[in-house]
């Protein structure tokens, strides 16, 4: 493996798309406009894993297109409510026993459908000084027993700057839990080395859930990095985000899944795409993302089911919205199995 020094530059500006063949000539304009609002970042192997596909699954993730200029009435800002629960900088306090702490706005990918994608990029690592007073508010609150690192992508950051935040966090004595979420296993593999595997060997146990949406994106060096995290015996779940000509279909979602339990990531959550603003391109149905659960509860075990859920618009928080298998009947439930029979339940009296 090439060290990080030694691999080609990721794809930042409309003009490097135009060399790489990701961006027809005739949409320039479009496109650097839709680069000026929502930042532009393809890691070297996503770029290498696209291939020729400039129209396939990874590069409709990563590659801009002038469809993000289209900004729907119901789109937002913010549209999971991190300002409207934010208690310090970078610190979100919305349910009562976790806090989220995005240590930095860098991703080594930006994402077209990121639901942060207003703040990504901007202001990049938490000062030293904002990192104290969240590490203070989290210490003065003992109902808190997990903390969400995110960003941005928290595993962009040095493994020395990791293990000090580590260090700080694992400080506060009524920390059970410290968890990741980032794509960097995914799509910059390179860095899961020794000295960040290290930081992570803390007293609160350490969780670290992967963003992939599609099997394509789990390359060789990826896998192996997953490979790295295991044996060192840090928990993976994985989340997904719903994508529209992407990964809305059962095939599509079986294959991905079946191939993160393989590489022991256990599919944790399901996510219907938020209404960030220039996405709406992406979004399924609600009724849609139902009826592909509804599928694969019939073909997949329960470890490669994730829970399909919503992020209520305005900070309300997530709700698990899979088809439904129970309805009242008289004196009982009519309960439908994954093979579509019906069947009477009565509860015990």
């Amino acid at each position: 493996m090439l060290p990080l020094t030694s691999r080609p530059r990721a794809l930042t500006t409309v003009d490097a798309l135009l060399t790489e063949g990701l961006a027809h000539p005739d949409r320039v304009a479009e496109l650097r406009q839709v680069t000026s609002e929502f930042r532009l970042r393809i890691s070297p192997l996503m770029r290498e894993a696209m291939g020729n596909l400039a129209t396939g699954p990874l590069a409709r993730q990563f590659v801009p297109t002038p469809a993000e200029l289209d900004v729907r009435p119901e789109e937002r800002t913010d549209p999971i409510g991190d300002l409207t629960h934010k208690v310090a900088p970078g610190l979100t306090h919305r349910y009562p026993d976790r806090v989220i702490l995005a240590v930095t706005q860098s991703c080594d990918v930006y994402c077209r459908f990121c639901f942060r994608r207003e703040t990504v990029g901007g202001d990049g690592a938490l000062s030293d000084a904002d990192l104290d007073a969240a590490c203070a508010y989290i210490a003065a609150h003992p109902a808190i027993w997990e903390v969400v690192l995110t960003g941005g992508d928290p595993l962009s950051l040095s493994a020395r700057r990791i293990g000090a935040i580590m260090d700080r966090l694992s400080r506060i004595p009524h920390l059970g839990i410290i968890r990741f979420h980032t794509r960097v296993p995914v799509v910059f593999p390179e860095r899961i080395t020794p000295a960040l595997i290290r930081a992570l060997k803390v007293r609160p146990a350490v969780y670290m859930v992967i963003h992939t949406n599609h099997a394509q994106e789990l390359t060789g060096v990826s896998c192996a990095a997953l490979a790295r995290l295991a044996q060192a015996g840090i928990p993976l779940l994985s989340q997904t985000v719903l994508l529209k000509g992407i990964n809305d279909d059962p095939d599509t979602l079986e294959d991905l899944f079946r191939t993160l339990l393989r590489n022991r990531v256990k599919p944790y959550y399901l996510h219907h795409s938020d209404l960030a603003r220039g996405t709406g391109h992406f979004r399924t149905s609600i009724s849609a993302g139902q009826a592909i659960m509804k599928v694969l509860r019939g073909r997949l075990s329960g470890t490669a089911l994730p829970t399909y859920v919503l992020d209520i618009p305005g900070g309300f928080g997530k709700v698990p919205i899979g088809p439904a298998y129970l309805t009242p009947d008289a004196g009982g439930w009519r309960v439908t199995d994954p093979q579509g029979h019906s069947h009477l339940y009565r509860d015990p009296v």
